[in-house]
């Protein structure tokens, strides 16, 4: 019986070697991404310096004399002349007016996210009929230009005996603002888990108690988010309380700085100026630095899910 022999097994030297990756693409890419990251960083600087600088020189000219302002618009002060915000603290009324400005701006921002919190939570959690109607009507709301309501609306608080009245100005902040925040978190209530609802419900919670105590706290990097740009949007708002508060003395910070601007004529009390917009501007600054990584997280949480 003859056996055939098996050929004997080719050498491991002589297999074909594994094709790698070129060296040269990896550099390229590196070198693309490289260069594309120094002029992202760039472009972010010159940013920064386009904001910063007018916010700088606004506070170092808040310190400096009329003279000096004029005479020597970019050099330090010769000393800080803290008398420029007493001044503008006290004789040009800025006290009243930041006064209006927070009780105003604090009583709609507080309407403002409750009423939009409980409208969003609804519409993001319940189906039922005209649901999505309801919803598309908020944001129908956002594209709506205020000024072309301002003629109405004029007229309509004049008839309710609201015109000149900070509830009045409230009222209208937070039918101002809802559209926004009824949109902004309706889309953060959909991103929360369910599960949590769910099982507070079996637990005997009732449906405003699930709100308020369950999902209301989970949704808090949200509110944090929508109510800094509330903030911003009430506390820098010129158009409304122009047309429909003509109080003197229950003017905001924005018609006091005008005022401060025009009531000067030809004397132009530019210090006491700088002065009373450094005073407007620094609770938007303290606001935005003290809850930025909050907005942060507020604007990312609807994007993972």
């Amino acid at each position: 019986m003859k056996t055939t022999d098996t050929p004997p097994a080719a050498p491991a030297a002589d297999l074909a070697p594994v094709a790698k990756a070129p060296a040269p693409a990896v550099k390229e890419k590196s070198s693309e991404g490289q260069v594309l990251n120094v002029f992202s960083h760039g472009v972010l600087i010159i940013w920064a310096i386009l904001v910063v600088l007018p916010l700088l020189w606004a506070v170092m000219a808040s310190f400096k004399t009329d003279d000096s302002i004029l005479s020597t618009p970019w050099a330090l002060p010769d000393k800080l002349h803290f008398e420029n915000w007493s001044r503008a603290w006290s004789q040009a009324h800025m006290s009243d007016y930041f006064f209006n400005t927070v009780v105003v701006v604090g009583c709609s921002l507080v309407g403002t996210l409750l009423l939009g919190s409980m409208a969003a939570y609804v519409l993001a959690r319940f189906d039922f009929p005209g649901n999505r109607f309801i919803y598309y009507l908020f944001i129908g709301g956002m594209s709506f230009p205020i000024i072309l309501a301002l003629v109405p609306l004029f007229f309509v608080m004049n008839n309710m005996g609201l015109l000149n009245t900070r509830h009045g100005l409230i009222m209208v902040y937070i039918a101002y603002s809802l559209p926004f925040t009824v949109f902004f978190l309706t889309s953060f209530f959909r991103t929360l888990p369910t599960s949590v609802a769910e099982a507070a419900m079996l637990d005997g919670a009732s449906h405003s108690r699930t709100f308020f105590q369950v999902m209301l706290p989970m949704a808090k990097p949200g509110l944090i988010s929508v109510g800094i740009f509330n903030f911003l949007g009430q506390w820098n708002q010129y158009m409304l309380p122009t047309v429909l508060n003509t109080d003197p003395g229950h003017r905001v910070l924005s018609q006091g700085l005008v005022e401060l601007a025009t009531s000067q004529g030809y004397k132009g009390d530019w210090s006491g100026l700088f002065a009373g917009l450094v005073m407007a501007m620094l609770p938007v600054l303290a606001a935005y630095i003290i809850f930025q990584r909050q907005v942060v997280a507020g604007l990312t949480a609807g994007a993972v899910k």
